[in-house]
């Protein structure tokens, strides 16, 4: 069973996440199509499962051979491989908490993630309502960690697609 433990906003979160920016892209170089500090802790006053979550876009995430090699060159150790969901592949690094996410640049999940995020820095009232979800969830122990992200799905699909909702001029 997993104790899931949520930190109060921590504005470090934000520099962590430029120094392990500037890691990725003196590994990657050229290579980097996008970068993006994604997450909780990318979003200003909000608790957080104290990890730092990345958003890489690469030209062909299934092409590992173009990324993989530097990226565990810089430390970060490859945990996960998901062809079947956008090509995701996920690593990790230890000495400062850290989830980096591989896509496809262009993937609709890229889209989602980054609406999600700019969605609860733009409306207070919104991160509320998600904050709300983890507290209440975190209560709980949980059999695994994914078990925790599946029960908070409903609330973050709904915030998804209202920031996704065309707005009128």
């Amino acid at each position: 069973m997993f104790e899931i433990l949520l930190a109060d906003y921590d504005a470090l979160w934000p520099v962590r996440y430029e120094e392990l920016a500037a890691v990725i892209r003196n590994a990657l170089g050229g290579r980097v199509r996008l970068l993006e500090h994604v997450g909780s802790t990318s979003i200003p006053g909000l608790a957080a499962k104290p990890k730092i979550d990345i958003l890489l876009g690469v030209d062909d995430a299934a092409v590992e051979s173009d990324y993989r090699p530097r990226l565990e060159s810089a430390g970060f150790v490859f945990a996960l491989r998901e062809p079947e969901w956008h090509e995701h592949r996920l690593f990790r690094r230890h000495e400062v908490e850290t989830n980096l996410h591989v896509f496809s640049y262009g993937s609709s999940e890229i889209e989602r993630m980054l609406a999600f995020r700019d969605r609860l820095r733009a409306e207070p009232t919104e991160r509320d309502l998600y904050e709300a979800e983890k507290r209440r969830l975190v209560a709980r122990t949980w059999p695994t960690v994914q078990g925790y992200a599946d029960a908070k799905s409903d609330v973050v699909e709904s915030i998804i697609a209202r920031a996704l909702e065309p707005t009128t001029p």
